[in-house]
C-alpha cells in the first residue's frame, strides 16, 4: 500500500484548507463533493495505481519538462471538464504525490503546456 503525499506548496494548501473546510462544515456544496471525490480517488491511488476506474496512464508532455515520471488517473469522468491528477512516485518507495488536480485538458498538441504542477517534499527514504 502507498501513501499518499501532496505535493508543496499548491496541492498541499489546496488540500488542508479543503480538509479544515470540511471538517469545520464550512464547505460548499462543490467543496464537499470534490473531497468526497479526491477521498476516493486517493482511497484506490493508495491500494493500486493502476485501479481500472483511474485509467492511469503517463504524460509524456509533462514527464519532459519536469524531468520525472508524470501520471495523470481520472478523478471523475463523463462530465464536462472531468477533474484529473497528476502524480508522481516518490519521494520514499512506497509514497505517491499527488502534485496536480486539472481538469481534463483538451486534445490539442499543447494542451499540457498549461498545467503547472506542485513540487514533492523531500522526505524520509
Amino acid at each position: 500500500m502507498f501513501k499518499i503525499r501532496m505535493g508543496v506548496p499548491q496541492m498541499k494548501e489546496l488540500w488542508d484548507a479543503l480538509e479544515k473546510k470540511v471538517k469545520n462544515r464550512t464547505a460548499n456544496k462543490r467543496e464537499t463533493i470534490l473531497f468526497k471525490k479526491l477521498i476516493s480517488c486517493f482511497g484506490k491511488l493508495a491500494v493500486d495505481p493502476r485501479y481500472p476506474s483511474l485509467c492511469t496512464h503517463d504524460i509524456a508532455a509533462l514527464t519532459k519538462r519536469y524531468k520525472i515520471r508524470v501520471w495523470e488517473s481520472y478523478l471523475e469522468n463523463n462530465t464536462p471538464a472531468a477533474g484529473r491528477i497528476f502524480w508522481v512516485y516518490g519521494p520514499g518507495r512506497e509514497d505517491i504525490t499527488v502534485i496536480g488536480l486539472e481538469p481534463h485538458p483538451n486534445d490539442k498538441k499543447d494542451a499540457y503546456d498549461k498545467i503547472t504542477l506542485s513540487l514533492v517534499e523531500k522526505g524520509e527514504e
